[in-house]
């Protein structure tokens, strides 16, 4: 092999190569990188010296190749002559360079991945980015928890839309509009000097330990039946884990989120209720008699099995779907 073309990741840690990359780059006689690369400490680690360029020259470079092999052919033993390590972002534009120049006077070229993203690998983009415009964009650097609750409502509210409407080709971004919004609360979580602050990492740690200590019937020894055997033991977890934080204080009402709109809010709150053995006057709340058939309503979707945010939110669209139609045939007047 005349020239190996070695592509790493920068979402990998630097020195970690895979053994056939750690391969080539002992045995050719030649190596170049970029003065810059982050790889170079670690080659120099290991043994193996790597000539630093500032501006690489595609042609330089193939000439250099053809000259470690002369026939343009393998070097010795099935080895390159010149191993070019290519900066992290790809180095398209002098591959492609490189391409164009040998299209004419073959040359042998392989290229070669050092190192793979893993799944989730792009998150590690997302950590930094957050942090690039935390330090230099004047809006996202005076942001607060505060002023950045409405926009994760509001993302999550369009999350919702677009699965509601079937427009699974917009989720993927409105999604992203949701994550986003969670590496923005950890950076600005992590400036903090206290012990409420915390980082991205303990988010993804926290969520990781919950998940396995609430899935038993997946990480430990216990069996299950069905989901609705799973569901109960999530809920027994979930009431044990309320009880070790706040002991005698503990209600089955911890951990409902008073902001979520109010028809959600009833039926959580009814949901939770049912747990104890509450007196039936206890379900009475005090208001117009517009707002306790309200509350009762609720409690009526939730002895139906309905979800009463869900249906009238669905109602409500049907709705807005007629008064659309009704405009598209009688446009208003154009005022000419």
């Amino acid at each position: 092999m005349s020239l190996i073309l070695l592509a790493t990741s920068h979402r990998v840690a630097p020195g970690l190569l895979t053994w056939r990359a750690w391969e080539a780059l002992r045995s050719a006689p030649r190596v170049l990188a970029r003065a810059d690369h982050p790889l170079l400490p670690y080659l120099a680690e290991a043994g193996v010296h790597a000539e630093q360029v500032t501006d690489p020259d595609p042609a330089a470079l193939v000439e250099l190749a053809r000259r470690e092999s002369p026939e343009g052919g393998p070097g010795p033993e099935g080895r390159a002559g010149v191993v070019w390590i290519a900066a992290q972002d790809g180095d398209e534009r002098l591959m492609r360079d490189i391409g164009q120049r040998i299209v004419a006077d073959p040359l042998d070229v392989e290229v070669l991945h050092g190192s793979y993203d893993l799944p989730g690998a792009r998150l590690l983009d997302l950590v930094s980015v957050m942090d690039t415009l935390r330090r230099e964009c004047p809006w996202d650097r005076k942001q607060t928890h505060e002023s950045l609750v409405k926009y994760l409502l509001e993302e999550a509210y369009e999350v919702e839309d677009t699965v509601a409407s079937g427009d699974y080709g917009a989720l993927r971004e409105e999604l992203g509009d949701v994550l986003m919004q969670v590496a923005f609360h950890a950076v600005v979580a992590s400036e903090r000097d206290d012990e409420t602050a915390f980082t991205v990492d303990d988010v993804a740690a926290g969520i990781v330990d919950k998940l396995v200590r609430r899935h038993p019937h997946v990480f430990a020894d216990v069996t299950v039946r069905d989901a609705d055997e799973v569901n109960a033991n999530w809920e027994q977890i979930k009431a044990a884990e309320r009880a070790e934080k706040k002991g005698a204080e503990a209600s089955v009402l911890d951990g409902v989120p008073m902001g979520q709109p109010a028809l959600s809010l009833a039926a959580q709150l009814q949901r939770r209720a049912a747990r104890v053995e509450l007196p039936e006057d206890a379900y009475e709340v005090t208001g117009s008699d517009l707002v306790a058939r309200l509350f009762s309503l609720v409690r009526q979707a939730q002895a139906e099995g309905v979800d009463a945010e869900a249906e009238l939110r669905a109602a409500s669209r049907e709705f807005a779907d007629r008064v659309r139609a009704w405009e598209r045939e009688h446009p208003a007047p154009s005022g000419e």
